[in-house]
């Protein structure tokens, strides 16, 4: 069994930040290809970071470069997004994936094994 938890979403004003937040249980062994992916209802998702949790390499989508920071802290099986210099365009909700353990990540394609429940990003301008 396997479980994504988020939490950390909320509604905020342009130029602010947030920090999302993933907590994770099961099968995971320190070597698994972990993201954050967003939605919008009608468009597609989209994979907005990424982290091999093996190694911490990280990968970003160009919209997130500059201004999102993907982390992870073992200790606590828990992955971060802090989102900064947030825009209307975040607006979205954000989902906790991960895959099975791997050699690495395959970025742009990301994780899709597993996936938590969701957190909402809205962001006002």
């Amino acid at each position: 069994q396997v479980h994504l938890v988020e939490s950390g979403g909320g509604s905020v004003q342009a130029g602010r930040s947030l920090r999302l937040s993933c907590h994770y249980t099961g099968d995971f062994y320190d070597r698994n290809c972990m993201a954050w992916v967003r939605q919008v209802p009608g468009k597609e998702r989209e994979g907005v970071a990424a982290i091999y949790t093996a190694v911490g390499a990280t990968y970003y989508a160009d919209s997130a470069k500059g201004r999102f920071t993907i982390s992870h802290d073992n200790a606590k099986n828990t992955i971060f997004l802090q989102m900064n210099s947030l825009k209307p365009d975040d607006t979205a909700m954000y989902y906790c994936t991960a895959d099975r353990p791997s050699f690495g990540c395959d970025w742009p394609r990301y994780p899709s094994d597993y996936w938590g429940q969701g957190t909402q990003v809205t962001v006002s301008s």
